[in-house]
């Protein structure tokens, strides 16, 4: 088994899920956490974690007492954290003037400030042992405003540009910080999305990613190479930031991609509506 000590956030779905099988396969100790404790419960014990390499605990990212508890637990335990992957995300489409006035917060407290706490303590523990790494999931909708989705992309803004400045205070001390910013990926919130016409840009990418290819960047490129930013695919990203640098362009973009991500949005709603009405 390697000397190797990860913290995951969001594991009882999605891509926090996968990756805590990923390192758990790969040999690593897993610390396993989520809001819904239930839920991650019963992940680990329908998939068998080995309880003398896993860890499960409930964590609100947005308190402070919560990660404490988590991160001395971990250090009670195994001593020391070489990787924090903080995956926990939220998500609500909706146009800002329709949108409830608790969701801004809700946005930015989950995304943003959890994320920030997590890095903090991480940071703090990882800067003496100069050594480790801090992997944020952000998002391409943090690389490009997404209309529809503001409010998450505004958050996931923020996730990019924290991490960028965390990577470059972080370097000179021997710590590594990755931003990653995949392009629409294959979990519940992404099913959540087919129900919210104002969601469509979220499916104007020609194929959707699927966990398994974030984790193969992550346990591959990422943990190896430790590049301060990583955009997923490359192309969209690219397309991303060329949006983002030149705002009337994306408007006219935004037109041709929103058309496109309606169509794909009706397509896989009503497939899976058919394939619900089969069961």
């Amino acid at each position: 088994m390697l000397d190797k000590v990860v913290i995951l956030t969001g594991c009882a779905s999605g891509l926090g899920l996968h990756l805590t099988q990923r390192f758990l396969d790969a040999g690593y100790r897993v610390v396993a956490t989520d809001i819904n404790l239930a839920g991650l419960e019963a992940q680990a014990q329908s998939r068998r974690w080995p309880t003398d390499q896993v860890r499960v605990h409930s964590l609100d990212v947005t308190s402070w007492a919560q990660w404490q508890e988590v991160w001395n637990d971990t250090l009670r335990t195994w001593k020391h954290v070489d990787i924090l992957a903080n995956v926990a995300g939220y998500l609500k489409p909706g146009r800002i003037h329709e949108t409830a006035v608790e969701e801004i917060d809700r946005h930015l407290d989950i995304n943003v400030n959890g994320l920030i706490l997590g890095s903090k303590l991480a940071a703090e523990h990882m800067v003496p042992r100069g050594q480790g790494h801090i992997i944020n999931i952000a998002s391409l909708a943090g690389v490009a405003p997404i209309p529809g989705i503001s409010l998450y992309s505004t958050s996931k803004f923020a996730v990019r540009g924290f991490t960028l400045a965390l990577a470059q205070e972080l370097k000179p001390l021997g710590v590594n910080a990755t931003v990653i910013c995949p392009d629409a990926i294959e979990t519940p919130m992404l099913t959540l999305q087919e129900d919210y016409e104002e969601a469509a840009l979220t499916f104007s990418g020609k194929h959707t990613l699927t966990v398994e290819q974030v984790a193969d960047l992550i346990l591959g490129k990422v943990l190896k190479d430790a590049p301060p930013e990583v955009l997923l695919p490359e192309w969209r990203g690219v397309l991303a930031k060329v949006g983002s640098a030149m705002p009337g362009l994306s408007f006219r973009l935004g037109n041709l991609l929103g058309k496109a991500g309606r169509s794909e949005q009706a397509r896989r709603k009503a497939a899976r509506q058919s394939k619900s009405g089969r069961h």
